[in-house]
């Protein structure tokens, strides 16, 4: 199958962060969000199931990649600059939280919890609660998790496109080791997980 790329990333679009209220940056370089996926995240999007829900999807990159194969996608983001980007590129976007009406409830064959979106909330088995009760049942959810060695903390933060920040919301880390314990009491089953490209990834079903 050809993959056709999302619209190349323009100058105005650059110098995007998701930064902690200490002032840090957290998740590292959010400048590849405004970019085509990484091979590795093209190999997770090979396992998505249509129609896709992109939680946190930010600039939408994933969500044109996906259109880009034929899958009907639909990112979701509390951002207002985030979602004016994406839409701005030519990606199906809402901006909405998670945690309030999504469309389609029951009816998702995947989701998407890149870039570490997982943290979403502050609550790593809140949020696939939230997610595994919007997936049909058959339905995954796509993750990206931090390595096992990764400590366990929270922050609050919001994203930053050229120095206009968005919402504040809780972020949490939630390293590979702690998967089982957060999908079980969600309704998943902890399926593959693997890293790629420095990167951890896993697939959790809905049974």
């Amino acid at each position: 199958m050809t993959h056709s790329p999302p619209s190349p990333v323009r100058p105005d679009m650059a110098r995007l962060c998701l930064r902690a209220a200490d002032g840090e940056r957290v998740a590292g370089d959010g400048d590849r969000w405004l970019d085509r996926p990484a091979p590795e995240e093209e190999a997770v999007l090979d396992l998505a199931y249509g129609p896709v829900l992109d939680v946190g999807c930010g600039p939408g990159r994933h969500v044109m990649a996906l259109a880009g194969r034929g899958v009907m996608a639909l990112g979701i983001d509390i951002t207002p600059s985030a979602v004016r980007l994406a839409r701005r590129r030519g990606a199906l976007v809402l901006e909405r939280s998670v945690f309030e009406h999504v469309p389609g409830k029951g009816r998702w064959g995947s989701a998407l919890l890149l870039d570490g979106n997982v943290g979403i909330g502050g609550d790593a088995g809140a949020l696939l609660t939230r997610v595994a009760s919007l997936l049909r049942p058959g339905g995954r959810v796509l993750a990206e998790l931090d390595d096992p060695s990764a400590p366990r903390h929270q922050a609050t933060v919001r994203l930053e496109h050229r120095g206009l920040p968005g919402p504040w919301f809780p972020w949490a880390w939630l390293s590979v080791d702690r998967l089982p314990e957060m999908a079980g009491p969600a309704g998943l089953a902890v399926g593959d997980v693997w890293s790629a490209g420095g990167r951890w990834f896993a697939c959790l079903d809905r049974p």
